[in-house]
């Protein structure tokens, strides 16, 4: 059986653990602790799913709750994909944000899975990785 709750003391291990067995690892620091610790520290949601005690899947956040959800990370151990665990951290992130906006950015394996579960693709999205950038 599969146990969805809210947590505020995930360990960095777990973390690194579910990311990489999801493949999200590819794109996140998972060779720094210090930057995994800090993602955790200041993420305001983090809704997990358990299988018997171990991580298989997390839904990181940062939202105020009231107007604007951004989903960071949504991560589902392979073994346990196409069992419908990532879209259940995906509605208990709305349920504990009810009024405000999901939004997240898709990895790119990601990107057909999301209108599959309901979400609606928005073109309006804009990226800014380096400050030298900006004009």
């Amino acid at each position: 059986m599969i146990n969805y709750q809210q947590e505020e003391n995930l360990s960095v291990d777990e973390f690194k653990s579910v990311l990489l067995n999801s493949t999200l690892g590819e794109r996140r620091p998972i060779e720094e602790p210090e930057r995994l610790s800090e993602m955790l520290k200041h993420a305001n949601l983090i809704l997990t799913a358990r299988d018997n005690g171990k991580l298989i899947g997390i839904a990181r956040s940062l939202t105020d709750f009231v107007f604007c959800t951004y989903l960071s990370d949504l991560a589902v151990d392979e073994k346990y994909q196409k069992m419908g665990i990532g879209k259940e951290l995906v509605r208990q992130t709305k349920l504990a944000t009810p009024g405000a906006k999901l939004i997240l950015l898709s990895a790119p394996k990601a990107v057909n899975y999301y209108p599959k579960i309901g979400m609606t693709k928005w073109d309006q999205c804009f990226v800014l990785d380096n400050i030298d950038d900006l004009r």
